[in-house]
C-alpha cells in the first residue's frame, strides 16, 4: 500500500465524524421547513385530516400558531438521529468506494466513478436508515386534526408500527428512497448527482484558484474557504433537487400512517404514480418544492461548510499521530 493510500485509509474515521457533525447541524437549523415540505407533499386534496396551507410562509405561521414550537419540530429526534447516522455512514461508504475505485487509476476518478461511488454509498445508507425516515415522516404528519391515536414519541412509533403493521411496514417507501439515494441526498440528503456535481465543480474552482495562486503545488484544501463550500453545496444540491423531487413526494406518500381501518392510502410506488397523475397531474409530483428549495439550498451549504471544516480540523491530528 502506497503512503498516499495509507493516509487515505487512516482518514476514514474523520470522514465519518465530519459527516455526522454536518448532518446534525443541517437538521438542527432547517427542520421546520422539512416539516412544511412533508405536509405539502402528502396533501393531495382528498383527505380531511390534513390541514391546507396557502404557501410556505403561511404554513410556518399556521403551524407555529396552532401547534407551537413542538409542531415546527415534529419528528426532530428521528430527523437528527437519521441525519447524523446517514451522513456519517454516507461519507464513510463514499470515501471507501472512491478509494477502491482509485487503486488502479493513480488516484484519479472520472465523473462516472464518482457517480458509482455515490450510488453505492446511497444504497447502503438507505437500507440502514429507512425505518428512521418513516417514523420521522409520520411524526411530522401528526396534527390536531389527526384521526388516530398519535404516537407519543420515536419509541412509541416504532413499537406501534411493529405491532399494528409488522416489520415490513418499516420499509415502506424504500423503492423511491433507493432512487433518491442513488441519485441525490434525501431529507438529510446524500446522493450521486449532488456529489458528482460537487466533486466536478470543486475541481474547477481548485484549478482556477491554483492558476491564480503564486504558491505552486499548494494543498487543494487550503485553496478553498467556507464561501466556496457554501456555493458548491448549494449549486450541486439544486441540480439534484430539480431532477429528483417526484421521488421524494412518492416516498412521503407511501410512508403515511394507514387510516383507522389499517388500509394504507397508497399500496405501492406504482399506485402513487397512477393516483397522483390521475387526480393532480404533473403538479402533484412537485408539491412542497418551494419549501424544499428554501430548506435544502442553504442546508446543503451548511452541510458542506461543516463537513469540510471539521475534516480540516481532524486531518492535522492524524498527521501528528
Amino acid at each position: 500500500m502506497s503512503a498516499e493510500a495509507s493516509k487515505r485509509h487512516q482518514w476514514q474515521w474523520e470522514n465519518a465524524t465530519a459527516g455526522a457533525a454536518a448532518g446534525f447541524a443541517t437538521v438542527a437549523v432547517m427542520h421546520p421547513l422539512d416539516v412544511v415540505r412533508t405536509r405539502f407533499q402528502v396533501n393531495d386534496g382528498r383527505v380531511s385530516h390534513l390541514p391546507s396551507y396557502k404557501n410556505t410562509a403561511h404554513a410556518v405561521f399556521t403551524i407555529a400558531r396552532s401547534e407551537g414550537l413542538r409542531g415546527l419540530y415534529a419528528g426532530f429526534l428521528p430527523g437528527v438521529l437519521g441525519s447524523t447516522i446517514s451522513w456519517g455512514l454516507y461519507f464513510f461508504f463514499y470515501d471507501k468506494a472512491k478509494q477502491r475505485y482509485a487503486r488502479n487509476r493513480e488516484g484519479k476518478l472520472s465523473p462516472g466513478l464518482h457517480l458509482a461511488s455515490a450510488a453505492e454509498a446511497g444504497g447502503l445508507v438507505s437500507l440502514c436508515t429507512n425505518p428512521v425516515w418513516l417514523v420521522k415522516t409520520r411524526l411530522q404528519l401528526q396534527t390536531p386534526l389527526h384521526q388516530t391515536r398519535p404516537y407519543s414519541g420515536i419509541y412509541d412509533a416504532f413499537r406501534t408500527i411493529m405491532r399494528e403493521e409488522g416489520f415490513s411496514a418499516l420499509y415502506r417507501g424504500i423503492v423511491p428512497g433507493l432512487f433518491l439515494l442513488f441519485i441525490m441526498p434525501q431529507q438529510v440528503s446524500h446522493g450521486a448527482i449532488q456529489f458528482t456535481a460537487y466533486e466536478e465543480l470543486r475541481k474547477v474552482i481548485v484549478d482556477f484558484k491554483s492558476e491564480r495562486s503564486t504558491v505552486h503545488n499548494q494543498n487543494p484544501d487550503k485553496l478553498l474557504n467556507s464561501v466556496d463550500y457554501a456555493v458548491l453545496g448549494a449549486t450541486s444540491k439544486l441540480a439534484a433537487i430539480l431532477l429528483t423531487y417526484p421521488f421524494q413526494v412518492m416516498r412521503a406518500r407511501l410512508q403515511q400512517r394507514p387510516s383507522g381501518d389499517g388500509v394504507p392510502r397508497y399500496m405501492d410506488t406504482w399506485h402513487v404514480v397512477k393516483e397522483t397523475a390521475r387526480f393532480e397531474g404533473i403538479r402533484g409530483y412537485y408539491r412542497g418544492i418551494t419549501a424544499n428549495l428554501l430548506k435544502n439550498a442553504p442546508a446543503s451549504s451548511i452541510t458542506f461548510i461543516v463537513y469540510e471544516n471539521v475534516l480540516k480540523l481532524l486531518k492535522p491530528t492524524t498527521r501528528n499521530d
